[in-house]
This record gives structure tokens, sequence and C-alpha cells, in this order.
């Protein structure tokens, strides 16, 4: 990656305006080999606001989840302008096109090795990586804790005080670039084995229960009440989520697919340590 000078404050409309013209360029097919110097650096300093924290894939406003499909284009360009090669960190060595993140000591992170998160991810004070892997456009908040051979997607977003345990695959969604990336939002705890993908959000404090199975296409069935309640795409807050079974009608015949059940809620409480360990032995969820 080219030196760049970072502004501060950034100037996002300008970043933006360069950003959907370069990739105009890119769909008609235009060489990027002719391209000046300066064409590059837009793109360089989008993905180093990214690196900081200063910019996001996606971000929460007036209460919704929205998407800045400029940034994903952004991390598509990136792509396209650099090049496949050796790189070096440390005592171990990679070929590839996106750098990984360089680490000072300095950022109150906790890296254990081999964590990996690449070059134009986040990740913010107080957190734990365990060997793990983050791809580039992620967020992972303040406080929070990637358990070991978890992997954070391109672009997924993940709140403060998180806890994303062994094995958990979050798939990012980078494009198609209107889509929502996967989101999990603050206080959440994602048992072991879960795959969470297809832009699916978690809300804060919900609990997954270990190998829970989340697309965008899978029946999230409340048992709570009197009747079953089915939701797709979204687990609601303080929501406690194990891993069912539903039936589906086949020409074959009625099959048993995967479902998630949500059997409970967290309780709304400040100590969240507490009320996490309350609901996992109240619901008798495994993690």
């Amino acid at each position: 990656m080219s030196e760049v000078k970072i502004q501060t404050p950034i100037h996002q409309g300008r970043l933006e305006q360069k950003i959907h013209a370069l990739y105009e360029r890119l769909l008609t097919g235009d060489s990027f080999k002719a391209l000046p110097k300066s064409d590059f650096d837009v793109v360089d300093e989008v993905i180093s606001h990214l690196d900081r924290g200063h910019l996001r894939a996606a971000e929460k406003k007036n209460g919704q989840w929205q998407v800045n499909e400029w940034i994903k284009k952004a991390i598509l360009l990136y792509f396209r302008l650099m090049n496949v090669e050796p790189i070096e960190a440390g005592a171990l060595s990679f070929v590839d096109k996106i750098p990984v993140k360089r680490w000072k000591g300095t950022e109150g992170v906790r890296i254990v090795p081999p964590a990996v998160v690449r070059f134009g991810a986040f990740v913010a004070q107080n957190c734990v990586m365990m060997p793990s892997y983050v791809n580039i456009g992620a967020y992972v908040g303040k406080g929070s804790m990637v358990d070991t051979w978890a992997t954070v997607g391109s672009c997924a977003q993940v709140g403060e005080g998180v806890h994303i345990s062994g094995g958990v695959g979050l798939g990012g969604v980078l494009e198609p670039l209107q889509n929502r990336p996967v989101i999990i939002e603050d206080h959440a705890f994602i048992g072991s084995r879960c795959v969470i993908v297809e832009g699916v959000l978690i809300e804060e404090s919900a609990v997954i229960g270990a190998g829970v199975v989340l697309t965008a296409s899978t029946k999230i069935v409340d048992v709570t009440g009197t009747r079953p309640v089915v939701l797709q795409g979204r687990v609601p807050t303080h929501s406690v989520v194990i891993p069912g079974i539903t039936s589906k009608e086949f020409p074959a015949g009625s099959v048993g697919v995967p479902c998630a059940l949500i059997i409970g809620k967290r309780s709304a409480s400040t100590d969240k340590k507490t009320s996490l360990n309350q609901a996992l032995r109240e619901n008798e969820v495994a993690v």
C-alpha cells in the first residue's frame, strides 16, 4: 500500500464522489494501469480510514442499519488496484493482495498468535483476538472477544462487549453492494460453531446457542408464546436461541429442515455477564 496523508476531519463527500466515479470506470472495463497516482491515493485513503475505524461499511442511523455502498466499492477497487506479492508478518509470510494489520502494541488489543486481521478492518480497544481471522472492511467494537478459529467476514459489523465463541463463522457481505452485511449488536453472545451469513442481524444482548446456523432464509421461530411466531433474517434483542427442526413439504413428502428456536429472553441487566450465565442455565443452552 502506498503512503498517503490521512486527512482529519474526513472529507467524506469528496471521497465518496471520487470512489463512485472510479467504480464506474471499473464497470466499463477501463484499464486501471493509466490511472493517475491521485486516484490510487483516494482508494488508499478510504481503506486507511476503515483500518482506523473512522469509516464503516454499515452504520446504525436513527435506529436502522444502513449500508455505505461506496465503502464496499472502495474495497472492490482496492482489490483491483493491489498486486499479489509476498507479505512479511514477523516470522510468518504470505502471498496476497491485501497486507495484514501491523500491531504496535499501543492499540490496547490483545492479539494471540496466529490471529490475523487484514488491513482495512478495525479492532477497537480492549478486544481479545484468539487465533482467528478478521477480513477487510469488518469492524469489531470495544471489549469484544473473537475466540479460537472464529472468522469475521468482510464488512461484518460486531458491536461492543460481544463474545464470538470458538469456530464461529460470521459471513461478510461485500457483494451485492446494497446488501446488509452480518451484524452482531452490542453484548450479544455467539456460541461455538455457529454460522451466521447473508446479512442476518443479531440484535443487542441476544444469546445464540452452539451450532445454530442462520441464513437469510432460515426460519427463526419464537416458541415462547402460545403460538409460534416466525421471523427471518433477524434475532430480536435479548433472545435466547437454540438449533431446531421444522417440517417442510416436498414432492417426496414431509421432511425436517433446520431452523432456529427462540426459547427465552435474557434478562435486561446492567451486569451483562451475570445475566448471560443465568440465561444459559435457565434455558439449558450449550455454548
